[in-house]
């Protein structure tokens, strides 16, 4: 199925062309501007894609929803609106229950790396090509994929245990995230990323998965939020590097080599660094006496643990897709031990 709706073809019309030049691409993100990791990435990483391709290659990072709202992204790399993007597939779960069980396997990974590992050197890539083959009839090409961290939870009022959980309001992505939430006994809000501070500030939800702990510091979420939950209870998102599949096919071997390489690297390092600032914030967020880390004992991790595989069941039932997705992140979460049976 080929998507080429009206909202994109109105915005092509409108003038916003892919790359001015056929070297320099533009990949929107699903980070906000202000984003510790946004900016990491921009200062340190996207400097080194012209060193890994002798200057044929640039790629210019622009923000969450910069041209098209983050659900859209796919849509428009289709379309040829953006040339690529660099998203947290949670967003896309709407389009098919298989980009759910790709996009955050809820409370299912331990650390960020298990997860990558899924995706490059397991079959995570695979399936999220399958997925996206589907939806978009091949038109766009999936580069490399995996989280970079474990989120925190900013929370208005005290999350302390999971019983805690029962009638909050959360602000979570639709899909496999909000029925997590929902079967835990919280009320799952949807709400963009970018609405988050207001959210929290005027009252609209008790609680947001957000981002990282050092991202929600940036954008100043502690402010109406001062009871985080870190290490985070819940989400580690997957991450898509995508591009338009005629763009991909413009770059020589080579150059799809080193655009793949350069992620995993690039998403390598920023897991380090941002586990790095995460620590950090907490430590002193906690000396500070504003601020109170919350910490989930085992046991209320273990609880949240077995309500989210009774829904990574469900989930799975919703199509074909779904359940081979499912399959394949339970086989190799059997394979490195995080699961017995």
């Amino acid at each position: 199925m080929r998507l080429k709706n009206a909202l994109l073809a109105g915005i092509a019309m409108a003038g916003f062309s892919s790359a001015a030049h056929a070297a320099d691409y533009s990949i929107q993100s699903s980070f906000n501007a202000g984003d510790f990791s946004m900016q990491y990435l921009t200062e340190n990483w996207l400097p080194k894609i012209s060193e890994m391709t002798d200057g044929r290659v640039e790629i210019t990072l622009t923000p969450n929803a910069s041209v098209v709202p983050a659900k859209d992204t796919i849509e428009a790399v289709s379309a040829g609106v953006l040339d690529g993007d660099f998203t947290s597939v949670n967003y896309f779960s709407g389009i098919e229950p298989a980009f759910a069980i790709m996009a955050d396997l809820i409370s299912g990974y331990d650390t960020p790396a298990q997860m990558l590992n899924f995706c490059k050197k397991d079959r995570g890539e695979e399936i999220q090509q399958k997925i996206l083959d589907d939806v978009t009839g091949g038109e766009v090409k999936l580069i490399a994929c995996g989280p970079y961290s474990r989120e925190s939870l900013p929370a208005r009022t005290p999350i302390r245990t999971f019983e805690d959980l029962k009638g909050k309001k959360i602000r979570a992505p639709e899909g496999l995230a909000s029925a997590v939430f929902a079967a835990a006994g919280a009320s799952p809000v949807s709400i963009p990323f970018s609405e988050v501070y207001g959210a929290l500030e005027k009252g609209i939800v008790d609680a947001a998965d957000a981002s990282a702990y050092v991202n929600n510091v940036a954008t100043g979420l502690h402010d109406v939020a001062p009871f985080p939950l870190y290490p985070g209870i819940h989400s580690m998102p997957l991450m898509q590097f995508t591009m338009n599949t005629e763009k991909w096919e413009e770059l020589s071997p080579e150059d799809q080599t080193a655009l793949r390489d350069w992620w995993y690297a690039a998403m390598e390092d920023l897991t380090k660094v941002v586990d790095q600032q995460d620590q950090e914030k907490t430590k002193a967020d906690a000396a500070g006496g504003k601020i109170e880390v919350i910490d989930w004992a085992q046991e209320d991790r273990d609880q949240l643990r077995e309500v989210a595989r009774a829904e990574w069941l469900k989930f799975a039932e919703k199509s074909e897709l779904a359940q081979e997705a499912l399959d394949a992140n339970l086989a190799y979460m059997k394979k490195i031990g995080l699961l017995k049976n």
